[in-house]
């Protein structure tokens, strides 16, 4: 697949995304994978925002930031699996200026939401563990509401820049895109104009997020294990603490590739290009596959709905 524009800068109206570059004859059996773990990811996170929305036991903070991290993760999932796999199956490599524009900012967006969401369940699990008997008064409907508009619109303020810096580019070496979707850097690395403010941006914003986020939760955490070392009995310490092993596995998921995939994109230049793209792709799907699966094995209350989902006349303990 070549762009016919090579060699000469341009003003693009349509993009061309590779997919995976190096493994194109093994895109029909990546697919595979790819579809599983998104037919995956569909069901259970839909699975667990019907549950929450209908077992009113279940409508306490820890649940609510739950159902808004899975609606976050069915929106990163959607913005870029079908589109990959039209990719891996039909050939449809290319995507318009503007579209790659709005994936470019759903995606960056939607991930420092959920990073904002992930330090308020870190920040609930303190509360929860530190101040037990202040828990409902401290976070109320209307504080944990207000907690997910913060979110929101943190990720939409921290990111319109963005796309919206990326505009201003009118000269471009190729079309060509060497990913599988819109990632920011490797949109802006085509431009033949200088990026200097654009990386300089984006590596700001990957501080602001991915560092102070970090240690946040980490603060949290040391917070929760004073706490929890308090506790007179192992047995009392081992079951506070185990509230806490969803978030952590549902937090090393989520910051873990991407970690990995900002650090490559920028700086691992002797890193193979399947590598890199594979790892952007694990961020945006691993974690909404994981997360369900992980708080449904986790979570006693939400594990015995599943069951008597599935198995409506057997009784669970």
């Amino acid at each position: 697949m070549m762009s016919p524009f090579n060699g000469s800068c341009f003003s693009p109206a349509t993009f061309l995304l590779v997919g995976i570059p190096g493994l194109e004859s093994l895109h029909m059996w990546i697919s595979v994978p790819f579809c599983s773990m998104y037919v995956i990811a569909l069901l259970g996170n839909c699975t667990i925002l019907f549950i929450i929305k209908t077992e009113q036991s279940l409508h306490e903070p820890m649940y609510i930031f739950l159902s808004m991290l899975a609606i976050i993760d069915l929106v990163l999932s959607t913005s870029t699996i079908p589109k990959l796999l039209s990719i891996f199956w039909f050939n449809t490599w290319e995507i318009s200026f503007s579209a790659c524009l709005l994936q470019m900012f759903v995606i960056h967006s939607f991930s420092t939401i959920e990073s904002g969401i992930f330090v308020a369940m870190a920040f609930d699990r303190y509360v929860a563990i530190c101040k037990p008997l202040r828990h409902k008064t401290i976070l109320t409907n209307a504080i944990i509401m207000a907690i997910g508009l913060a979110a929101v619109t943190r990720g939409v303020l921290y990111i319109f820049p963005l796309p919206l810096l990326t505009t201003r580019y009118t000269c471009y070496r190729t079309n060509v895109i060497a990913h599988s979707y819109c990632e920011h850097m490797a949109v802006v690395i085509l431009v033949c104009e200088d990026i200097t403010i654009s990386n300089l941006y984006g590596l700001a914003i990957g501080f602001l997020v991915l560092v102070m986020d970090s240690l946040v939760i980490l603060l949290s955490y040391v917070m929760i294990l004073r706490a929890v070392l308090r506790l007179a009995s192992i047995d009392a310490r081992l079951k506070t603490f185990s509230t806490c092993v969803s978030h952590l596995c549902a937090i090393l998921a989520f910051y873990t590739p991407i970690v990995a995939s900002s650090m490559t994109h920028r700086f691992g230049r002797h890193v193979s290009p399947h590598i890199h793209i594979l790892l952007a792709n694990f961020y945006l799907l691993v974690p909404p596959m994981l997360n369900p699966i992980v708080y449904g094995a986790r979570t006693k209350k939400i594990r015995h709905r599943v069951l008597k989902l599935l198995c409506p006349k057997k009784h669970f303990l």
